[in-house]
């Protein structure tokens, strides 16, 4: 098992025949993958890796079959991309851009209430289940099947963490980022629900950033829910207030938005806590010790 793709996902992409969905898709391809074609709006009828293209997510979804999509779409129009992928019954959507308008997303989010498709980003690096599907701009190679399920908001930080985790010989169940803008499709409670129900994930990475409440929001829905253990970790620890910081969601507005904070929240609630990004890999290590993983 894995949480939201997995082998039998079946991947479109949209904005198909672009230069980054051109790489990401012959990558994903080459990583065992099922993508299915893609969708360039006027190319329809054509090919493209070998892939038939369409004009329309609806015209897609009825001849493939598809059930998860990875949107390679200009912000601007993003929104209106996931829309048409929502209508197309589209299970699980991957939005890749940066810079997607806040007021786009709330009405995104306001168009999906009440429907089963799971929105994962803006701004992330995509969700990967290793050599069974990824769809994003991960670098792949560094993923290796295991029993450690990773949630971020910082797509470097969560290679970082995956890199830390192979060279300690363990490995990723499922690995997704969550997209570090303000209004999100995916929060952390989501991933670590998923990941509570998944067997083959037995312990969780949860690495953070400074900015809004979610972080200490999961870190309590975990005391209160969770029987696996969970590592914490919060980017920005000298990020000075009211200045945004990488990512649009990432600014300090309050005492509670600091990773200092955070982090004490974390702990207080029982988490492990990894102080420094270095040592996210010993403190899994130390974790699954602890637990007799």
């Amino acid at each position: 098992m894995s949480v939201f793709v997995d082998k039998n996902s079946r991947v479109i992409f949209q904005g198909f025949t672009g230069g980054h969905a051109t790489f990401h898709a012959q990558d994903a391809l080459n990583t065992g993958t099922t993508v299915v074609g893609g969708v360039t709006p006027g190319k329809g009828g054509t090919t493209h890796l070998g892939l038939p293209v369409f004009d329309t997510m609806a015209e897609a979804v009825a001849a493939t079959g598809a059930d998860v999509v990875g949107v390679f779409v200009p912000p601007p129009f993003s929104a209106d991309a996931m829309m048409e992928a929502i209508d197309a019954g589209i299970r699980v959507i991957v939005n890749i851009a940066d810079g997607v308008p806040i007021h786009d997303m709330v009405k995104l989010q306001s168009y999906r209430a009440g429907r089963d498709a799971l929105v994962i980003g803006p701004n992330t690096p995509g969700i990967i289940t290793p050599g069974e599907c990824k769809v994003g701009i991960m670098p792949s190679n560094i993923y290796k099947k295991g029993n450690v399920g990773i949630v971020s908001r910082s797509g470097t930080l969560n290679y970082e963490a995956t890199e830390q985790l192979t060279d300690l010989g363990l490995g990723v169940s499922t690995s997704v980022g969550i997209g570090g803008d303000p209004v999100n499709g995916m929060d952390f409670v989501t991933v670590l629900k998923a990941f509570e129900n998944d067997p083959e994930t037995e312990i969780v990475v949860m690495i953070g950033e400074i900015g809004g409440p979610q972080e200490v929001a999961a870190a309590r829905w975990a005391k209160a829910n969770m029987k696996k253990p969970v590592i914490g970790f919060v980017a920005g620890i000298a990020a000075p207030p009211g200045r945004r910081m990488g990512h649009a969601g990432a600014i300090i507005s309050g005492e509670a938005d600091t990773a200092k904070a955070k982090m004490d929240a974390m702990e207080e609630l029982g988490l492990y806590v990894a102080r420094n990004p270095a040592h996210i890999g010993l403190a899994v290590q130390r974790a699954m010790k602890e637990n007799g993983i």
